[in-house]
Order: structure tokens, then sequence, then C-alpha cells
């Protein structure tokens, strides 16, 4: 009798411990969640500049989102930080190593690691509901992360991005590679993040806790910042040469890169060398998008570097060159426009016979559902007449339609805008389908030719950056142009009108994302998954 009544009250005992552990936790969590949205400012650690830390194949980092404080024009504001620093740690790697990445979420949101770039294990690319479950506040979880190449990637959230990426969630992973000749000889290695924020009355200008805003055109911020930093600053001396690695972490800013009376050099996109190295004046660095590139200080002075758009330059940064000169002189590498020839024989492999390669077709588009019929039809157009909306209310029309939007021109109509009343669309040509519906399918080892258009008559066109987890593609051609200088990317800018052309190869299994990267109008819609199996 004794034996049966235990046997009965053990298991009742141990699911009332099991129910009251869970309500502990919860509580701990809730207490969490709590403590850091309600933290005062000045109560926060202040954030500091970018660490390297240097990692060997099987080494480990403990890596902790964190609520943290940081000066901006002279204001102290909330933001957050991995390790507490904005930009996050420069982790620096080997190609062929894998490193593992305890991740801690102490935010005040769900949030995941995505190793940008880095073609991974597919179940630690750090997608909520496809490859993981989201991190929730106070928890952790483990990355095993492999780096099969070299060139720079980076690391930020997959959930929320628009909150947790522009509050300063991210950081760079610098993989080295096996040929020490792989880079030219420099004096100096950078890496920049490019960078904007929203200031409003000197503050952070407000998020939807529910949802994510400004979907239709994304969040443009006010204020310039590199590396985190609104008076970023580098010192040279006269003969240096530094190659800078640029990584765009805005939400939707597209960067013109220049550093005016400045000779550059482009050598490296998302995942390496170029074909060839080239000389230019500026570059064009869309979100997510890295581009390397070389600069040679021959002479002494302070130079600015800029964003030089079409109406406007603005001053991202200065960079000293002092009188004295360099100890080693570096303008002879400077001076010679290397060639990749390895990469030219792979590309002449891989495109020796593109007519038999299979072809996608995705069209770029949106749905402004939430919109009355008056404002979506113009005298039996679509909405604005083909055109967009202007800042005054005026319109734009398609003959004076601009390739890349370089400012936010919707004022309140793009701050209000939801996903409730936008639509964000990929839309697979072949058969109508749209965003999540399409899942596609392909096999390891695969080459897929991938048409994306811009569609410069949809009721809001603009340039969207499109990404693709897991994989590397070549951009073929835009517009049937022939790009003759060619670089394996992860991300390429479909500028509003434009046809552009990649081949993709299928070499990692998994699910996958294709999405912009502008993060409001994946919230929005534009993103869809494909397997490679």
């Amino acid at each position: 009798m004794k034996k049966a009544y235990l046997y009965i009250l053990i298991p009742i005992l141990l699911i009332i411990i099991i129910i009251i552990a869970t309500t502990l936790k919860q509580g701990e969590q809730t207490t969490i969640t709590k403590k850091l949205s309600q933290v005062e400012v000045k109560d926060l650690e202040a954030a500091k500049p970018s660490s390297i830390v240097e990692l060997k194949n099987g080494d480990s980092l403990d890596l902790t989102a964190t609520i943290v404080k940081k000066n901006i024009n002279g204001v102290e504001v909330k933001m957050l930080a991995y390790n507490g620093q904005i930009p996050g740690p420069l982790i620096k790697t080997e190609k062929g190593s894998e490193v593992t990445i305890n991740f801690t979420n102490n935010t005040d949101m769900e949030s995941t690691i995505h190793s940008h770039g880095v073609r991974l294990d597919n179940k630690f690319d750090g997608v909520p509901d496809i490859t993981q479950e989201p991190v929730k506040v106070g928890d952790a979880y483990v990355y095993k992360i492999k780096f099969p190449d070299e060139g720079m990637y980076w690391y930020h959230p997959h959930i929320r991005e628009d909150y947790q990426q522009e509050l300063g969630l991210y950081g760079n992973y610098l993989v080295s590679s096996d040929d020490q000749d792989y880079w030219n000889p420099v004096n100096q290695e950078i890496p920049l993040f490019l960078d904007d924020i929203q200031m409003e009355s000197g503050q952070i200008a407000a998020f939807n806790n529910e949802k994510v805003d400004h979907a239709f055109m994304g969040r443009f911020g006010n204020v310039m910042l590199v590396n985190g930093e609104t008076n970023y600053s580098v010192n040279a001396k006269q003969g240096d040469v530094i190659r800078f690695y640029l990584t765009n972490s805005a939400n939707t800013r597209t960067f013109h890169f220049a550093i005016p009376g400045i000779k550059l050099k482009l050598v490296g996109g998302d995942n390496g060398r170029f074909e060839k190295e080239e000389l230019v004046d500026a570059v064009i660095v869309s979100p997510s998008e890295r581009y390397i590139i070389e600069a040679s200080f021959d002479k002494s002075g302070n130079f600015e570097i800029q964003n030089k758009t079409p109406e406007k330059a603005y001053k991202l940064g200065v960079i000293s060159v002092s009188n004295e000169t360099t100890a080693q002189s570096y303008s002879s590498e400077f001076s010679d426009l290397r060639v990749n020839n390895e990469l030219q024989n792979e590309i002449a492999q891989l495109t020796s016979n593109l007519s038999s390669i299979s072809q996608k077709s995705l069209t770029i588009s949106i749905d402004p559902m939430g919109m009355g019929s008056g404002m979506l039809n113009n005298n039996n157009s679509n909405m604005m007449g083909g055109g967009h909306m202007m800042g005054n209310g005026m319109m734009m029309q398609n003959n004076d339609q601009q390739k890349i939007e370089w400012e936010d021109d919707m004022g309140m109509m793009n701050k209000n805008a939801t996903a409730d009343s936008i639509k964000w669309k990929l839309i697979d040509q072949a058969n109508g389908k749209e965003n999540m519906d399409i899942n596609w399918t392909f096999k390891k080892g695969e080459l897929v030719r991938i048409k994306l258009f811009n569609d410069p008559n949809s009721p809001h066109p603009m340039q969207h950056p499109v990404h693709i987890h897991g994989q590397r593609f070549l951009v073929l051609n835009t517009n049937g142009v022939e790009n003759t200088n060619k670089v394996w990317k992860d991300t390429t800018l479909v500028q509003t009108g434009d046809t552009v052309e990649i081949l993709v190869e299928m070499s990692n299994p998994g699910d996958w994302l294709i999405h912009c990267h502008i993060p409001e109008h994946m919230e929005a819609g534009m993103m869809s998954k494909f397997e490679v199996i």
C-alpha cells in the first residue's frame, strides 16, 4: 500500500517541481526584460569601440548582446552592442577554420545571429523559425561557424533588424587567405562600417514596438556614422597605403563612398577579390554589401571621407596625413593593377555554356494595400502615374525617376507605413507566386541563372539590395550589358528599372532565404525561401 502511494506521489511531486521551475524561469525572464527596457540611460555602461579578437580553428568566443549608452552629437542615448562594443568585435580568423560563438541575449527583444555571406552549415544561419527558434531574452545559443572563403563578412540579428541592427548590433568577420599574397601589402588595414541613424529632438527616433514602420522606403537616418562615430578620424603618414574594408550596415541608405583628392583602387567585394584591380573615384555601397578598396596617401593634409550624392556631399570622417614619411613604401605595389587569373579561369569554366543553365526570373514590386483607390490611380495608371510621391506631395514622373533614392522623400507617408498597409513583393514570373509561396528547390552543385527585374512602373519604384543566404553568386550583366569585372557576391543592388542577371552556385544544402536587405521591406513581405538538396 505504501509503495502504491509512493508511485502516485512521486510523479505528482515531479510535475509540481517542473511547474515551479518553469514559472520561476518565466518570472526571471520577465524581470530581465522589464529591467533592461526600463533602465535609465545614466545607469548603463558606455559603448566601447570595436576590439580585435583573433580566433584559430576550434576556438570559441562568448558574444553577449546588451543595452548600452552612447554619445551622439553631445546626447547620451540608449543603444545595443555586442560585448559592449559598437561595432561589435572584429573577429579575425582563417579560411577553412571553424569557430564557436556562444551567444547570450541580454537585450529587450528576442534575437539571433546571422553570419552574413558566410557559407556555413544551414542550422547555424540564424533565421528564426527556419533554422532555429528565436533566442529569448536571457537565453543563450551556440553557433558553430565554418569559413570556407576568405574575405570580409559580417554578423547581425535576423529579427527586427530595423531596430536591433539600427541600434548597433553588427560586427565584422575578417577571414584571411591561405595564400599570403592574396591581398597587396599595405601600411594599415581598417574596417569601416558605414551607417546612419534617425534622430528627433536630440533623441533616437522612436520605434514601433509591435510592428515595423517606415515600410515604404525603409528608415533613413539623418546623422551619419562611421564605426558608430559621428566624428570618425584616422591618422596616417605621408606615403601610406591603407586598405579599407567597407560594410554598409544602414537600414536603407546607399552610400557613394569617396575620399576626394586621393587615389582609390578597387580590389575586393563581398566574397573576396575582383577579377582585376581598377582605379576608381568612388564606390557605391548598398545595404549589406562589402567593398574593399586601397587608398594611397602620397601627400600630407586632411582628407574628408565623403558620401557623395547628386545633391549633396556628406562628411563622414577625416583622414589626417602627417608630414612624416612612412617607413615602408608600397607605392609601386599600389600602382600595379593585378589580375586574378585563378578567378578568371574559374568564371570561364562556370560560364562556358550559359544557355544550358536553368533560369529563374523574379520581379520586384509593391502592393500598397492600405491606400485608398484615389491615391492608387492617376488617370487610369497605377499609383502616382508610375512615378512616386515627393516629400512636398508633388509627383515625380517616370522621366525624372531616380535610379537610387538617396534620401527619404516621402516624409510621414513613409514613417506611418507598416506591413499592414504595404506589401513588398518578389514575384516568380513563371507562375505568379509571391514571396514565401515561391519555395524553389535546387540540387547541390547546380548552377542557376536568376534575373532580378525592378519594375519601374510599380506604385513605388526604388532600389533594392537583394541578398541570398548560404550561397555565392556572380553578377553576369545589367540590362543585357556584360559585367566585365566580376567578384563573388551574396548581395547585389538592383536599381530602379534595372534587370540584373546573376549566376548562383548552389553549393550549400539546406533551407535558405532570398530577400531585400532593407529590413522594413523584408518585414513587409519581400522574402522567399529556397531549398538546396
